[in-house]
């Protein structure tokens, strides 16, 4: 049985009185430099997690389950989108009592927005509300200290800022760099909001995807370059939106909109020695592939030429198989991957 909420608050709050008292307001984890949960020799593990809490069960569960990937100790945790489920409310609650969740993150937590937090609030079970308002209304609660992380012990990231997308990061660890890029679910955000009476994209919501998406391929392409100024091993690349969605196959209105992204990635990774990892939520049932290798039925239907053999992709479980997270580690170089991964099941259920 979970724990009343209550308690899990008074839990979090010891816990943040300890981090007070024993680390400085903002934690020094230089990129490049050893960090806490890594060796010199390497090693560095983190978690990811996406499309959860889901419901009513999954959101008094959320506070365990982030103790138990507190007591593993992973460097950091990313959230791949989607705090909510596609059926439930996007009222304001929900934002700040996710964000209380999030603050219990023992090491730094970065998250990107899903498309159920603000392109899917237009449902009438959603509340009917105007998607980018929503949008607008997470910035706020989740990036209003942009350029820096959430959780106990935050860290600085790069961040689009300027740009107006706080959430677009990218930071660098133990020869890995990471671009964490907002791009969603239904099409980018650009399918009709038919629970407001809409048929077609407002010209607003196609002028708002487009200038996500710019800006998302250009934190990708900066992410690559300095992956090659630096001589590193590897980039990252995290999202929500599945866009090699295994489960079901996608019409083009499904789709469309991730064709610049997709090709993108396919001429970065192929002019980079290393390796590449691209992953996603969106789908929920943890898959790894290579979507973007020679001969891959994808490159055919999103019309994109070449092809990225070094492009692993993994897709993290969530809604109702939101039973495990993932550990992620970087090894230590001479290793067959330079990432290697496991599910770890939770406990709490």
């Amino acid at each position: 049985m979970p724990l009343p909420r209550t308690l899990m608050a008074a839990t979090a709050a010891a816990l943040a009185l300890v981090a007070a008292s024993s680390a400085p307001a903002l934690a020094a984890e230089s990129p490049g430099h050893d960090t806490p949960g890594q060796d010199k020799a390497g090693h560095y593990s983190f978690a990811v997690i996406g499309d959860v809490p889901y419901g009513a069960a999954q959101q008094a569960l959320f506070p365990q389950w982030i103790q138990e990937i507190n007591a593993a100790d992973p460097a950091m945790t990313f959230h791949v989108g989607d705090i909510k489920n596609g059926s439930t409310r996007c009222d304001d609650a929900l934002y700040q009592q996710i964000k209380g969740d999030f603050d219990t993150f023992a090491n730094p937590l970065i998250y990107t927005p899903g498309d159920n937090e603000w392109t899917d609030c237009h449902r009438a079970n959603n509340g009917a509300y105007n998607p980018l308002e929503r949008l607008a209304y997470d910035r706020s609660v989740f990036f209003a200290n942009p350029g820096v992380s959430l959780g106990q012990k935050p860290v600085k990231v790069d961040a689009q800022t300027a740009a107006g997308f706080p959430e677009n990061v990218s930071l660098r660890r133990d020869g890995v760099d990471f671009a964490v890029v907002h791009v969603v679910g239904s099409d980018d955000g650009v399918q009709p909001w038919a629970g407001l009476g809409d048929t077609t994209a407002r010209p607003e919501q196609l002028a708002a995807e487009q200038a996500r998406m710019a800006n998302a391929i250009s934190l990708v392409k900066s992410t690559f370059a300095t992956a090659k100024q630096k001589h590193d091993r590897a980039v990252m690349v995290l999202l929500q939106a599945d866009m090699f969605d295994p489960t079901y196959t996608p019409a083009w209105s499904d789709i469309s909109a991730f064709q610049p992204l997709v090709q993108t990635l396919v001429d970065e990774s192929s002019a980079f020695d290393g390796e590449v990892y691209l992953v996603n939520g969106d789908s929920h049932v943890f898959n790894d592939d290579r979507p973007l290798a020679a001969g891959s039925p994808w490159l055919a239907t999103y019309g994109v030429t070449g092809a990225a053999d070094n492009l692993t992709r993994l897709t993290v479980d969530g809604s109702s198989n939101n039973k495990d997270w993932l550990r992620v580690t970087i090894n230590r170089p001479g290793a067959d991957q330079v990432l290697s991964w496991e599910r770890v099941p939770y406990l709490a259920h």
